[in-house]
């Protein structure tokens, strides 16, 4: 990709140091450092026996629902999906604890595999999800500006939404299907609140910390991860400081490592981009073949959605983001609710065939053929997709909570 930059700017004439203006610009991000920190954190949380405690705790507070434990399932792997990014990471690491419980409860096959690939999707949009900061440092311009902080709350009621759709469906087949619930038993939800009680308490820390405008985004990550990192190695003692910690930090470093040197290489073809004019041409074509606003979003979801089953969420995210935000401003489309449909329509590319990356990942790890998954997964993938078309024609639901809090 890199290469690719520098050869358009030799064919124009341009200064090459262009290039390297991009990447220090990149660089001199204040919101960067964060993304190590944070991809840290969720290594850390998924090596730990996280999964287990919060599993414990939700499944003594929702068990007794009809189809309790996918609704469980749900939210775990959810709130995973936030700390770890969508690497893949949630599906590898809690997919295979959960799959065998759901499949013990009498879940049928298809169900549960269905719903641990589309659930490892869900929670992108949430506090401190590291694609939110990729697309804020990427799509932010001196034109457009897109706050993480500002896109995370944006994203609020539209991640909400989702999750509660597909619990919503969970529900409905564990009532049809006659799954057994669970006792609701006060003294096991005292116990699994106990037992998960740092865990819990995480989301809360960081929202806290974010919320209360006393942190940057840099500074929220580094407590996020030093809590994380105490809570597992010294209270829980899931992780030995010398021996299993760095084992999770150095499999964190592999990912923001390949995510740095995409974003660097990236920047140079986004300098050229500009250069080129590429964006204001890329607008002038749209607005001469779409005329509204309600079809534009329409093709721009479908274009989202096919490019996020053929392209990993990073690359998308760096590639596409620049050329989207201007078009999409010509529209009248807000940048906070561009961001949040942008990432959804992402989420749901990951259960998109034929090449969604959550396909792939659940083929391999539970050995199953890629078709079955698919099959499998393709009813979550048009509740998620239904989702995403209520929050692109619903903007109230990306930007009441921002307007309520005077951030827009």
């Amino acid at each position: 990709m890199g290469a690719v930059s520098l050869f358009f700017f030799f064919r124009e004439g341009i200064p090459v140091s262009a290039v390297s203006a991009e990447v220090y610009r990149l660089i001199s991000s204040p919101t960067l450092p964060a993304i190590p920190l944070l991809t840290a954190c969720g290594y850390v949380l998924a090596e730990s026996g996280a999964s287990s405690r919060l599993l414990r705790f939700f499944r003594s507070l929702l068990g007794f629902m009809p189809g309790g434990l996918a609704v469980i399932v749900t939210v775990v792997l959810a709130l995973f999906t936030t700390f770890t990014g969508g690497s893949g990471v949630t599906i590898i690491a809690v997919g295979g604890l959960v799959y065998p419980m759901l499949r013990k409860d009498g879940y049928p096959e298809g169900f549960s595999l269905g719903l641990v690939t589309a659930a490892g999707s869900l929670g992108l949009l949430f506090p401190p999800s590291l694609p939110v900061i990729l697309y804020s440092v990427v799509a932010g311009t001196r034109e457009h500006n897109v706050p993480a902080d500002t896109l995370y709350l944006g994203g609020l009621v539209p991640g909400t939404l989702m999750i509660l759709m597909v619990a919503a469906y969970a529900i409905h087949k564990g009532a049809r299907l006659g799954i057994p619930r669970s006792a609701f038993s006060p003294r096991e939800v005292l116990a699994a609140t106990g037992d998960a009680k740092w865990e819990l308490a995480l989301p809360f820390f960081v929202v806290g910390l974010f919320a209360s405008g006393r942190t940057s985004m840099v500074e929220t990550a580094a407590a996020a991860l030093a809590y994380v990192v105490v809570v597992e190695c010294f209270l829980t003692r899931d992780l030995h400081p010398l021996r299993t910690l760095p084992t999770a930090l150095v499999k964190s470093s592999v990912l923001t490592g390949a995510v740095l040197i995409l974003l660097s290489a990236a920047m140079g073809i986004t300098s050229y981009v500009v250069d080129a004019q590429l964006p204001e041409a890329l607008v002038a074509w749209v607005k001469g073949h779409i005329h509204s606003q309600v079809m534009f979003l329409l093709a721009l979801n479908a274009l989202l959605l096919v490019i996020g089953s053929l392209v990993e969420i990073y690359a998308a995210i760096v590639v596409l983001a620049p050329l989207v935000v201007p078009v999409a401003s010509a529209f009248g489309v807000d940048p906070i609710h561009q961001g949040v449909i942008f990432l959804a329509n992402l989420e749901a590319g990951f259960l998109c065939p034929p090449f969604g990356l959550n396909l792939f990942l659940s083929s391999s790890r539970f050995g199953k053929p890629l078709t079955q998954v698919t099959r499998n997964t393709f009813p979550f993938l048009l509740i998620i997709a239904a989702a995403v078309l209520l929050i692109t024609y619903v903007p109230w639901m990306s930007l009441g909570v921002v307007r309520a809090l005077g951030k827009s």
